[in-house]
């Protein structure tokens, strides 16, 4: 599973959806997250500039939340997915 973050390098509240993120993770079922520099394209500012932090469970659907992390729609969005697996 793979997760993909929307983020700026500057952006306190990109690291804190980070690291509340990776306090989810389950060692026994682990997943990763890209971390995506919107700055470094300008077609994802042009999309995220003030959305930032935004994270995405697939890029195949909707956003899961931006600027804080919603434990509980991500935690129902990995229960989703193990329980596809």
């Amino acid at each position: 599973m793979k997760f993909t973050l929307y983020s700026r390098s500057y952006c306190h509240l990109c690291q804190d959806m980070l690291d509340a993120l990776q306090a989810l993770n389950d060692p026994a079922r682990p997943f990763s997250v890209d971390v995506i520099d919107v700055d470094a394209d300008p077609a994802l500012v042009a999309r995220y500039d003030e959305l930032v932090p935004v994270l995405f469970g697939a890029l195949d659907e909707p956003e899961l939340c931006h600027y804080f992390l919603d434990a509980d729609r991500v935690g129902a969005w990995l229960a989703r997915r193990r329980a596809a697996v």
